[in-house]
């Protein structure tokens, strides 16, 4: 038995592989799907005095964006958001995570701001207990301010098209 165990512990390594390879690296598994949008207080980028809370969440279907004018992703995504924006009826939060005020701000008048309304996060209030690991994020929330999914990396027209939209449109139905 002794003589097989090397061969046995290597069999068992492949095995762990061949199931890892399997899986899709994009598609995360998270804790959030189908649970409220956490608590929070964070100010309005534009309005630093307006208090935001997991309320501007609540009420309709919303597109919750977390992004940075520092993510090179985010200016990849940033033309189907401003697409989305202006041929569909669904709410867009911006949540400007780890940027500076004035810079986020720049970013959106030199690109557009496809937002209905932007929390600014400068310091992970709300990106930590979201789960953030990177910009840009996204999720999709139903009218109870639920978490319904949770799209990490830019969108692309497939993933709007094929995921994101159907989504929305049976949420909205609901």
């Amino acid at each position: 038995m002794k003589r097989f165990l090397p061969l046995i512990i290597f069999g068992v390594i492949v095995l762990a592989f061949a199931i890892g390879l399997t899986k899709d690296p994009r598609r995360m598994e998270d804790m959030l799907i189908d649970q409220p949008f956490p608590e929070f207080e964070l100010t309005a980028l534009d309005r630093p005095e307006q208090v935001l809370n997991e309320n501007v969440i609540k009420g309709e279907v919303s597109l919750v964006n977390v992004f940075g004018s520092w993510c090179v992703s985010c200016n990849v995504e940033h033309p189907i958001l401003m697409e989305i924006s202006q041929d569909e009826a669904i709410r867009m939060v911006g949540h400007n995570w780890r940027d500076g005020r004035e810079n986020a701000r720049k970013w959106l008048n030199d690109k557009g701001d496809p937002y209905d309304i932007i929390i600014y996060d400068e310091h992970s209030e709300l990106a930590i207990p979201l789960g953030v690991t990177g910009a840009p994020e996204t999720f999709i929330t139903d009218k109870q301010g639920r978490i319904r999914y949770k799209h990490s990396g830019p969108i692309g027209y497939q993933d709007w098209e094929e995921t994101l939209r159907p989504l929305i449109q049976t949420l909205k139905a609901e």
